[in-house]
């Protein structure tokens, strides 16, 4: 058994240098070896298919799993704007895992999928997805609900190219990914990217994505109660550190899906987000902040380290394009955090367009994965 999984990454040379770099970083491929994750910077969308022949080629190994993005993680490192390649190689047992197809329509499992589960009692699933899929949500929560006992993490590719993911092959357009049986053991957290101000609020009145009134009261009214002072100089540029979240009942309020705001009616005392609204449920107004995105992710990884009894072997980083340089600063601060606290282990990932955790979709929050 490997004591911690393989990395290596790389940036700034031709593709084949890139690569021979990784391969070197990388050495000799134990037979254990069984699955790789892989997080490839956007600007090599179209070297992607070479990228993974190449790796399964060398490495021997033919089971890959990751996706392209605007901003690549790798250890201590974040990479934007530049061709860039993370690699992270894990032993599991054959039998532990299953590569997910690409779900475009519906994420009906196939066949020999819904027999390996029926062997296993939890399942811990890692998916990449296509923004640009508009039923991308109900394929998450459809996918949540299909996988007995599942854990869904993960993200949605960013991309300024064709939105690709891997799964066993590059695909696009759909949801795809890994899942894993309940012999490997997983830990997973998620931290919010904003803090709320004031309380919860019931929404009373809503059509689609418009608030008429929270509380019997027009919402309009509300927002400005609360966040009054944030936004009275300038709406506008309000809507970049203002926004709403949606609360699942039962949840408490550190577990909140953001969403922007995106049109008021001052005549008319509503507001509209960049969600469904559904009436009888309730949100709250939220800030964003470096200093709350900060603080939160300090809680988080606190949290974590009190569960672990030895460092990771490896991790997976999902982080929204709003956080990382831009609330955390241009020195990779924000993956520096997760070192500083938890300690050097092998962490590859991406910045998304929105980031997975159980089953639900959310956005400006990172999620993290340790294999134990």
């Amino acid at each position: 058994m490997m004591k911690s999984f393989l990395h290596a990454h790389t940036t700034s040379m031709s593709l084949n240098a890139m690569l021979a770099d990784c391969f070197d970083q990388l050495g000799d491929i134990p037979p254990e070896a069984t699955l790789g994750f892989i997080y490839v910077s956007d600007t090599l969308s179209t070297d992607l298919p070479v990228i993974i022949t190449r790796l399964k080629e060398q490495t021997g190994i033919q089971h890959w799993v990751g996706s392209l993005g605007v901003g690549v993680i790798a250890n201590n490192h974040e990479y934007y704007d530049q061709p860039a390649i993370a690699i992270m190689i894990g032993d599991f047992n054959e039998d532990d895992f299953r590569i997910l197809p690409n779900f475009t329509h519906d994420a009906e499992l196939p066949d020999d999928l819904q027999q390996w589960c029926t062997r296993h009692d939890f399942h811990v699933a890692l998916i990449h997805g296509d923004p640009q899929n508009h039923v991308i949500q109900n394929l998450i929560a459809q996918l949540g609900y299909n996988l007995p006992e599942a854990f869904l993490v993960g993200g949605l590719t960013s991309s300024r190219h064709t939105a690709h993911q891997v799964a066993g092959a590059v695909h696009h357009g759909g949801l795809s990914g890994v899942v894993f049986s309940d012999q490997v053991k997983i830990s997973s957290n998620l931290t919010q990217g904003c803090s709320p101000v004031g309380s919860r609020h019931r929404i009373t009145q809503s059509d689609r994505n418009i608030a008429y009134s929270l509380d019997d009261r027009p919402a309009l009214d509300v927002l400005n109660e609360e966040c009054g002072d944030l936004i009275a100089r300038d709406w506008e540029r309000a809507v970049n550190y203002v926004f709403v979240g949606l609360i699942d009942s039962g949840a408490d309020t550190n577990d909140y899906t953001v969403r922007q705001l995106v049109g008021i009616d001052e005549n008319a005392r509503i507001f509209a987000i960049a969600d469904e609204l559904e009436t009888g449920n309730e949100l709250l107004f939220c800030r964003r902040d470096g200093s709350s995105a900060q603080e939160d992710m300090q809680r988080m990884l606190l949290a974590m380290k009190s569960r672990l009894k030895k460092p990771p072997r490896g991790g997976i980083y999902v982080s929204c394009l709003g956080r990382g340089r831009e609330q955390f600063g241009d020195n990779s601060e924000e993956v520096r955090l997760i070192h500083s606290v938890l300690g050097d282990f092998p962490l590859v990932g991406f910045f998304a367009s929105g980031e997975i955790h159980k089953h639900r979709l959310y956005g400006f929050t990172g999620v993290l994965t340790l294999f134990l």
